[in-house]
């Protein structure tokens, strides 16, 4: 009754946290943590409008973090392989491993978990009005890989409008040992998830129609162009970084 209350009142309330949503998803739990976001509902307006981004977060959102808590605890009630304990991001990495029983539900509702964290991560609040850019180590590696940040812009808006049906646009890398972050574009259909490429996903782009629909109904290219504007680039190296350090906390266990 309690935790029905608490959860109708967050709906009801704007609930702001100073932790990035993917916090924690490095980590075995066993119930990961509803990740609320650092801005309000309000924050992203014009681009993304209020109603739309609480039923994103308070609905869709909400519901895939219910659903993956839900079927990890009975794929664990039913086995003794560690597997099963590893964090959701290993095991998303690693899907092929699921059991069958579990692999769809396990790669829709954890993928669903995982991308719109990882979605809601790299937008903020923009009190200019204006297109931010990468600036140091991010944006030298995107000019290393796509030549310029406006080639990149071409290449990664060029996917999210030809990316037929539900999925996302990913900017992701695969680091080398010399320091390098090799970035790549990529796009995933439904709620697949670039970690069982073997990426980093630090930029994301949801095109499913619910990202939108209230505002835009079927014009996902002014989605797009108004995602632009919410993009923080700051947040993108913030979760770059994440990937290098839960990658070496991994490497040493």
């Amino acid at each position: 009754m309690l935790g029905s209350l608490c959860v109708l009142l967050a709906s009801i309330f704007v609930v702001v946290t100073s932790k990035a949503p993917y916090t924690g998803l490095e980590n075995f739990s066993e119930k990961y943590d509803f990740p609320e976001l650092e801005y309000g509902y309000g924050d992203l307006e014009p681009y993304v409008d209020e109603a739309t981004l609480r039923v994103h977060h308070r609905g869709h959102h909400m519901g895939y973090w219910s659903k993956i808590n839900t079927k990890l605890n009975q794929w664990r009630q039913e086995t003794l392989d560690e597997f099963a304990s590893q964090a959701i991001i290993d095991i998303l990495a690693d899907i092929d491993n699921v059991p069958d029983k579990y692999k769809k539900a396990v790669q829709d509702f954890g993928g669903g978990f995982v991308n719109h964290a990882f979605y809601f991560a790299v937008m903020s609040k923009n009190e200019a009005n204006t297109t931010r850019l990468p600036t140091g180590i991010i944006l030298g590696e995107i000019e290393k890989a796509f030549n310029s940040f406006e080639n990149f812009k071409v290449l990664f808006t060029s996917e999210a409008l030809n990316l037929f049906g539900s999925g996302y646009v990913w900017l992701s890398q695969e680091p080398s040992l010399n320091g390098a972050l090799n970035l790549y574009i990529t796009t995933t259909a439904n709620q697949d998830s670039p970690l069982a490429e073997g990426l980093e996903p630090i930029l994301t782009l949801d095109v499913w129609e619910h990202a939108y629909y209230l505002k835009h109904q079927l014009r996902r290219n002014k989605h797009i162009e108004d995602w632009w504007k919410v993009v923080d680039w700051n947040k993108v190296k913030d979760l770059s970084d994440w990937w290098q350090q839960t990658s070496g906390e991994h490497d040493e266990l």
